[in-house]
């Protein structure tokens, strides 16, 4: 990272109907790079489906959030409740040009941080780097107090799609909210 991007700042942005686009925009770069794990083709106008992206900005108890670096649009996290009571986290999404900059986990401990509470992160086990990304978060927010389980991909899934990986953590319980960047051990 270079000096003036140290001082550049990641932050949050709820999805209004204005930032609308941008996610739908931004959603198409995720379904094709979810396309390497999932098998996901785009359809005969080149663009690929993504059916339940209207939901999160729809439904009141989903949200869909904008990632911004400065002035950028630097990706997108979409959430909505678990049957259990927990938040997932949906869909996270950094454009490959801000990855491994520390965009994304500042993104992500700025959301944990903002909703304390139990949480649910699911990934493709096939994707190697989501699985180091989110294992790190978790250990980043609640320490070692996480645990990680398989579960079937959600209905309607065609049977070819692989189980989801899942995280669950809880920040209120670990006694603590999670840590930021410079909070690191």
């Amino acid at each position: 990272m270079t000096c003036a991007e140290e001082h550049v700042r990641t932050v949050l942005r709820p999805a209004d109907a204005e930032l609308r686009p941008v996610i739908e925009r931004l959603a198409q770069l995720y379904r094709h790079d979810m396309s390497e794990f999932l098998g996901h083709l785009p359809a005969a106008d080149g663009t690929f489906g993504f059916s339940r992206l209207p939901l999160f900005f729809d439904e009141p108890e989903r949200s869909a959030l904008l990632i911004q670096y400065g002035s950028a649009p630097a990706g997108f996290v979409l959430t909505r409740p678990m049957a259990e009571g927990a938040t997932s986290i949906s869909a996270f999404f950094v454009v490959r040009a801000l990855r491994r900059r520390g965009v994304g986990r500042a993104a992500a401990l700025e959301l944990l941080r903002s909703r304390p509470g139990a949480w649910g992160i699911a990934f493709q086990p096939a994707n190697a780097g989501a699985a180091r990304f989110w294992r790190g978060i978790a250990t980043a927010a609640v320490g070692s107090a996480w645990r990680e389980e398989s579960r079937p991909a959600p209905a309607p899934a065609p049977a070819d799609v692989p189980d989801d990986q899942w995280i669950l953590l809880d920040t209120e319980a670990a006694g603590r909210g999670p840590q930021g960047p410079s909070d690191r051990p």
